[in-house]
């Protein structure tokens, strides 16, 4: 019975049909081979350059440490990245024959075993420009390189367990998630019991870890630009302002409580004050720079010190910024795939994909890899965040957040009298 069924199937393809299909295949074999060859050396040619450019380039991780006190708004981390946004590969002979690629840095909160520390990886002749901007905008913190906490970072699936969380954003690009300022941080004059940070959360989940346990948030960002010859792609692809206009009208008109008129035109007495706040945010982000973000949640411990919630626990500490959806006018971040990502034990009868998901994510994430080799796009692609909703996830909180484990460095530094005796 099996032999016939097979018999049957295989016969489809010696229809005369397909004979035809075959005959023009092989008829067609001077052009299509050579096409196949050529984007086979040059993938390959891509990827092997790229990679010994970006090996070249090195890496720096700097800790931030910060004061008792910081009376500064996230805008100034706002204006941090604002200095840190960069869209130039390099000349054509760079791209193309050297490998270069577009520099990336990762925003990093981590706690190490409940101790909560705040990061920032990048290439090292960005480390100048890092500290300098920083400084300029919380002249309180202290700045030093140390050694990557990831390398202590070793999988042994008998010893330890590796779980994480690749995101996306629940509407499209333009749309802008919740940000500071309509958690009313952009005021200074709010006394600390008013103040409602969203990293608040964050920042006690991460607190909240025992020894044995490593958990960090990891905001991977590259400057975002329109894309083509450059980037060396084929197919251009647009600017995400370009988005705006669709957006808006969008708002207008699929959101509305209350429709104008038919045949007319929507009006501002049409909408309704969410929608007016809702547009009011898109053509304020639009305005601003932005930068292709894949936000990366990470959780390695060993097999007695594992949360069995640790990953509900860090969907919940970002639910604040929509993370699990958006019953808003405006957008979300939401998870994308979960690592292991196994649910059901037939699924993976020997651990052979459970094991190979948490070796690749953990590599990911100590390399900083998504938007170039080896793991471009790793389980997810990048969506866009302006600086304003970047500074949103990633600033240095004030005095409102009392979160034990939070490093702080022990005193405000001044600098010394002018007029002391040489």
């Amino acid at each position: 019975m099996f032999r016939g069924i097979l018999d049957d199937f295989l016969s489809l393809f010696q229809t005369d049909f397909y004979l035809e299909v075959w005959r023009l295949i092989l008829a067609l074999w001077p052009v299509w081979l050579p096409l196949f060859l050529i984007s086979l050396f040059l993938g390959t040619w891509f990827s092997c350059k790229r990679r010994e450019f970006i090996r070249a380039q090195g890496n720096v991780l700097l800790e931030i440490r910060l004061p008792k006190e910081i009376e500064r708004s996230p805008a100034a981390m706002e204006m941090v990245l604002e200095s840190m946004w960069e869209d130039v590969p390099g000349s054509l002979t760079d791209v193309y024959l050297e490998g270069a690629v577009r520099n990336w840095f990762s925003l990093e909160i981590v706690s190490i075993g409940g101790e909560v520390k705040f990061f920032i990886w990048t290439w090292p002749k960005w480390r100048q420009v890092v500290e300098t901007r920083i400084y300029s905008q919380y002249p309180g913190v202290e700045i030093v390189e140390v050694k990557d906490y990831a390398l202590d970072l070793i999988f042994d699936p008998a010893q330890t367990k590796v779980k994480g969380i690749t995101t996306r954003l629940v509407k499209e690009d333009a749309l802008p998630i919740k940000t500071y300022i309509d958690f009313g941080l952009d005021k200074t004059d709010k006394e600390s019991e008013q103040i409602v940070d969203p990293i608040a959360p964050v920042l006690e989940y991460l607190g909240a870890r025992k020894p044995g346990e490593v958990a960090a948030v990891q905001i991977l960002i590259q400057g975002h630009r329109g894309q083509g010859f450059q980037d060396v792609m084929l197919t251009p692809k647009r600017h995400f302002s370009k988005e705006v206009k669709v957006a808006v009208e969008k708002i207008a008109k699929d959101a509305a409580y209350f429709k104008g008129e038919e045949g007319k035109p929507l009006s501002i007495l049409n909408l309704t004050k969410t929608q007016t706040e809702a547009i009011t945010s898109i053509e304020r982000n639009a305005g601003k720079h932005a930068y292709d973000t894949q936000l990366r949640l990470m959780y390695f411990s060993t097999l007695e010190a594992d949360d069995k919630n640790s990953t509900a626990g860090m969907i919940g500490s970002m639910r604040q910024f929509g993370f699990v959806g958006s019953n808003t006018v405006l957008n979300g971040i939401r998870p994308n795939k979960f690592i292991p990502g196994i649910v059901y034990p037939w699924e993976d009868f020997l651990d052979i994909r459970r094991i190979e998901n948490q070796k690749l994510h953990l590599d990911a994430f100590k390399r900083r890899s998504f938007f170039n080799v080896p793991y471009k796009h790793m389980m997810g692609k990048p969506y866009i965040l302006t600086v304003e909703e970047l500074a949103t996830l990633f600033h240095f909180p004030g005095a409102a957040v009392t979160t034990p484990t939070l490093t702080r460095v022990p005193s405000k530094k001044a600098e010394a009298p002018s007029n002391l005796p040489t």
